[in-house]
This record gives structure tokens, sequence and C-alpha cells, in this order.
């Protein structure tokens, strides 16, 4: 292993400054919309990740979102409460229960969609700049 040098040091705090950047935006647009993070997360997790074949049970949730399954639980309890999921019991599998995107879901996440996207457009140029600098630090 090389050891890291001041342009590594420099290049990594560069990458993270750019990437917390644009986490902290998708904080405070969820935090705007009315949602936590992390539901915001979920909702994100259930419409994109990962292949289609993928069931998105609480343990995959749990799985996709690196929290464990009672956080999972939790965090899905508070999205249904909020009229934002549903469960509903697999047909494959009735003792399998299914988190499932509801129309109040989709909405908000589409709202919030488009405001990453527009965000993205604009910090994306610096971010990959930053990113770039690591990887090139990196030979």
């Amino acid at each position: 292993m090389i050891a890291a040098t001041d342009v590594d040091y420099a290049a990594l705090a560069r990458f993270r400054l750019e990437l917390r950047a644009f986490l902290h935006f998708s904080e405070q647009a969820a935090h705007t919309a009315g949602i936590e993070p992390q539901q915001h997360q979920l909702l994100l997790a259930l419409k994109g990740l990962p292949d289609p074949d993928s069931l998105a049970t609480v343990g995959n949730v749990a799985s996709w979102l690196h929290i464990q399954h009672h956080s999972a639980v939790e965090l899905v309890d508070r999205a249904e409460a909020r009229g934002l999921v549903r469960r509903e019991h697999d047909a494959q599998d009735r003792r399998r229960v299914l988190v499932r995107l509801t129309q109040g879901g989709q909405a908000l996440l589409d709202q919030l969609s488009v405001l990453h996207q527009n965000e993205l457009q604009s910090s994306a140029p610096a971010l990959i700049a930053a990113l770039q600098r690591v990887l090139d630090s990196a030979k």
C-alpha cells in the first residue's frame, strides 16, 4: 500500500465536500417537501432499485438503504402512516409482504426527482471534476 500524499488528501477532501453539498441539498429538499430524507430514499429505492425482478420486501429495503431490518420496519411504518407507501401480500407467496408506492408517494417522488435532476445539472461538473482528481491522484 502506497502512503497518501497531500495531493491525495486534497482530492479526497474536495470530492467529499462536493458530495456532501449534494447530499445537503437532497436533505433540504426532502425537508421542504415535508418528509424525512430517509423517506425520500425509501421512495427512490422502491421506484428505482434494483432491477425489476427484485422484490420490495422490508428486508430488501433494509439492504438497499444499508440500515437494520427493524429500522426499515420503522421507516416503512412512518411512510405508510403518511400515505406514501402501502404494504400488500405477495401474490406468489402470501406470507411475504411487499412495499409499494402509493399515488401520493409517486407524486412526491416525481417532484423531488425533478429538483434533484436540476441540481445535478448544475453541481455535476464540480462533482465529476473532484472525482477525477481523486482517480488521477490514485494512479
